[in-house]
């Protein structure tokens, strides 16, 4: 089941790399990575998967960002598979860096704890989002440099 999503998303390009990245930003256990080598290799363009990547993994990170902020710690367990501990424990990280805490929203798991806690928390959701998109792109920048060096 999985592959056949893989190679539907790699057929289809920076809208696959979009919806892959999307995947991954939220809750949802993927992993772009896969996708985006597999469209490098395909020759596509590192430029176009840095821009669809980084945009679709913000958009994803907003989405949890938008459950978080329904308040309600029965449907982020529920909804976002976020327990009621891991919530505080991204609570703590917004509560000591704010909105800068999305700097560290692609981390796997770790990250989408964070951007629940952003939208949890009400945190500026310009700043929630900036933030999120540095360190989105640079790592997509970091992982497009390597896997074309390798």
């Amino acid at each position: 089941m999985m592959q056949s999503i893989i190679d539907f998303l790699v057929a289809n390009g920076s809208l696959g790399m979009f919806l892959a990245a999307f995947m991954a930003g939220t809750f949802f256990p993927f992993a772009s990575e896969i996708v985006l080598a597999a469209l490098l290799v395909a020759g596509a363009s590192p430029v176009g998967l840095l821009l669809w990547g980084t945009v679709g993994n913000v958009l994803g990170g907003l989405f949890n960002y938008w459950i978080g902020s329904l308040g309600k710690e029965e449907w982020i367990a529920r909804w976002a598979k976020v327990s009621p501990e891991k919530l505080q424990r991204g609570i703590g990280y917004v509560h000591r860096y704010g909105a800068w805490a999305g700097l560290l929203a692609w981390v796997p798991i770790l990250g989408s704890l964070i951007t629940v806690a952003l939208g949890f928390l009400r945190c500026n959701v310009v700043y929630s989002a900036l933030a999120m998109a540095v360190g989105k792109f640079a790592r997509y920048a970091v992982l497009i440099y390597t896997l074309k060096a390798v």
